[in-house]
């Protein structure tokens, strides 16, 4: 209920919007991405504005050979853009470790948590945390993340973790509810037209198990 009163509350893509009104210069971005699916209507929308450098960091993801390929479509669809002329900044792609015995470790206790409930808020916690460090060692001007374009992930939730850690680490959080202005219908558009590997489910073993179960 606190969540669903918070997220009325406020419209973090106005918020985003009155941000970008006043740019007069392209800022440093690092963009946490979950994926290259997701990544695709951000980073189409974005480049206008910031330079941006991609951070693929997902050690919820429990398969190697799962990681790999997701990793491989973020790289491929990054290539594209950049060979886009004029059509916005250069991005730039940084490749965290896979490192998924420190997600078990977030997710210790928490297996049994639904999707979107206290496991999930860990995970999105331990991404965006090791996304604001970074940010800080490559003095970026702004952290953010892709998952907020996801109708599945609670933007709210996301943002308060978000504006919790740019507290913590003292660099700006850019809010996000990327899945408005049609942008989670964009990017499936992207998907189709660069022929992006689409999954069904976030990359944990949970996930998958329950994907499994609800099909």
């Amino acid at each position: 209920m606190e969540a669903q009163r918070s997220s009325n509350a406020r419209n973090y893509q106005r918020e985003l919007d009155r941000i970008l009104e006043r740019l007069t210069a392209p800022p440093r971005l690092l963009l946490h991405s979950c994926c290259a699916p997701c990544s695709s209507y951000v980073l189409e929308y974005l480049r206008q504005y910031f330079e941006i450098t991609v951070f693929y960091y997902n050690p919820n993801i429990s398969m190697e050979t799962e990681y790999r390929k997701r990793v491989a479509e973020q790289k491929r669809l990054i290539a594209a853009y950049n060979e886009m002329v004029g059509s916005g900044y250069p991005i730039a792609v940084v490749e965290g470790d896979y490192e998924p015995e420190v997600f078990y470790a977030a997710a210790k206790g928490k297996e049994q948590c639904p999707e979107g409930g206290e496991r999930c808020l860990a995970c999105y916690e331990l991404r965006l945390r090791k996304t604001a460090e970074l940010a800080v060692q490559s003095e970026q001007d702004y952290f953010a993340t892709t998952l907020t374009i996801s109708p599945l992930k609670n933007a709210a939730k996301l943002n308060a973790i978000g504006e919790h850690l740019a507290e913590e680490y003292r660099i700006p959080w850019l809010p996000s509810d990327f899945k408005k202005k049609n942008g989670y219908k964009r990017s499936i558009e992207l998907s189709a037209e660069y022929g992006l590997y689409r999954q069904n489910y976030c990359g944990c073993v949970y996930s998958q198990t329950q994907s499994a179960d609800n099909a």
